[in-house]
């Protein structure tokens, strides 16, 4: 190991730390001051005399409260992001509150999707499970020098690739952390690719030709047919929670049917016609192989994939990393069991996916699992999600037993890990996942706010339940909701 760079960093005020480097959003509290250290470690040269190294940066406040957090990364990651603890942490990054907290590069350097690095057999194998692991190891010696005394409790948090490193966390390391938090997570990007592109081809196979004759997605739906469907996914779902409010909690009660749209006689400005209603029953389903089997999981109608800035919302299905299937663009059909059968010989695939159910040993030592995921996720389906979630725990004891060690929340609205127009998208789920294992005190909910509606707040509730409207009290606030089935 070799430290590059050590630094003691100043308090800095609320309002002039950047939540990441994606986001404008700036943190709402201070950040204490601290000591940055930056490293590497397994310095080598690798393919094509490329360096490479893991690198790491870790963050060790002055006023320790005797806790490590591992923040997560992104993308196929390639760049060290500021140790700050923000995902799922709601107002108090987890550095602001005296976590000791490292990020990881997983071993190679590029841009968020450069997987170049993957050529090289042993930065495969970091990005895919070793780095993590690693990187918790030397983070956890270091922090047992710096202090003089090692962490007391060990947290996991990330969301997207980080989700998936947490999911890596509790099935291939399962004594490293006490609790671990994986949102919307790339668990298995080659399946995900597979139903992105069915939507994508679905969306292409009607929309009209550009200038060079390729199909543009982008003019399938105008404004006017996206707030059509916008509003009748509202008519159809939103008081399923007993309430009217522009957000859908009972996502499972939602039973809407693009059919129900599609126009009698010509297109007007109150219909859409076959080929639109069409291509979202098929996009919105999910693909199936030749024998009928699920190959990726349908998506929720939820209004956020619609109403979102950009163009027509099926132009932001996007694949996730380097898609082999991103030729598949034109109108045409897909041969479902060829796409599956190359995934399944991807070497990289079968090394990162990370669907083993298993958890014996993470729970069994007391270790505390929560998933959350965006229901207007346009990259990886919530309900891929929850199938995981619900397998895990038939394989573990039922679900019942499972609920005393691992949740699951839907979070209304929510694009993919934060955003969204119709999203509550903030929420302090690090501070209950802490004191669900310092404390044993299982979240049923956490509340939940957002800029899309200020002033609102909503108790996110752990599955199988939904937020449901007590039929009195402030609709704005999250005391006004319980947790029902």
């Amino acid at each position: 190991m070799v430290i590059t760079k050590a630094e003691a960093v100043p308090t800095a005020p609320a309002g002039t730390v950047r939540a990441s480097g994606l986001s404008p959003d700036m943190i709402a509290v201070a950040i204490p001051s601290y000591c940055r250290a930056d490293g590497v470690v397994d310095q080598r040269t690798g393919v094509n005399g490329k360096p490479y190294a893991i690198g790491f940066a870790i963050a060790l406040p002055d006023n320790w409260n005797g806790r490590f957090l591992f923040q997560g990364g992104g993308g196929l990651n390639g760049s060290l992001n500021p140790p700050l603890g923000v995902q799922a942490a709601g107002d108090a990054p987890a550095l602001a509150r005296g976590f000791a907290v490292v990020s990881t590069d997983t071993g190679h350097k590029g841009a968020v999707f450069d997987a170049s690095f993957m050529k090289d057999q042993l930065a495969s194998l970091n990005f895919a499970y070793i780095a993590v692991g690693r990187v918790t190891v030397l983070a956890k010696q270091i922090i047992a020098q710096y202090y003089g005394q090692p962490a007391k409790h060990s947290y996991y948090d990330g969301c997207s690739t980080g989700g998936r490193e947490g999911m890596l966390m509790s099935q291939r390391y399962p004594t490293y952390f006490d609790g671990i938090i994986s949102g919307d997570p790339a668990m298995r990007t080659g399946y995900s690719n597979i139903g992105l592109t069915w939507a994508r081809v679905a969306f292409a196979q009607i929309a009209p030709k550009d200038a060079s004759g390729k199909p543009d997605p982008t003019k399938d739906f105008s404004d006017g047919d996206k707030k059509l469907l916008a509003d009748a996914i509202m008519k159809t779902c939103d008081d399923r929670d007993g309430l009217k409010d522009g957000m859908i909690f009972n996502v499972q009660a939602c039973r809407f049917d693009p059919a129900a749209l599609t126009c009698k006689g010509a297109k007007t400005d109150a219909c859409l016609t076959s080929q639109q209603t069409g291509a979202l029953q098929k996009a919105f389903a999910g693909p199936k192989d030749s024998h009928g089997n699920q190959v990726y999981s349908s998506f929720p109608y939820d209004t956020g994939y619609i109403l979102s800035a950009g163009g027509a919302f099926s132009s932001f299905l996007p694949s996730v990393g380097p898609n082999p299937l991103a030729s598949v663009m034109p109108p045409s059909d897909m041969d479902i069991d060829t796409l599956v059968a190359g995934v399944e010989a991807n070497e990289n695939q079968t090394l990162t996916d990370t669907t083993w159910r298993n958890l014996s040993t993470f729970f069994g030592r007391g270790g505390k699992l929560a998933f959350y995921h965006g229901t207007s996720d346009p990259v990886f389906s919530p309900f891929d999600t929850l199938a995981y979630y619900e397998k895990m725990a038939a394989a573990n004891g039922g679900a019942d037993q499972v609920m005393g060690s691992s949740r699951f929340y839907f979070v209304p609205g929510m694009n993919h890990c934060a955003g969204g127009p119709a999203a509550l998208d903030k929420f302090d789920l690090l501070g209950a996942v802490v004191d669900w294992v310092e404390k044993g005190t299982a979240p049923d909910s956490v509340v939940a706010t957002g800029k899309a509606f200020p002033g609102r707040s909503r108790p996110l509730c752990a599955y199988p339940k939904h937020a449901q409207y007590k039929g009195q009290g402030n609709p704005e606030d999250a005391t006004s909701f319980e947790c029902v089935k």
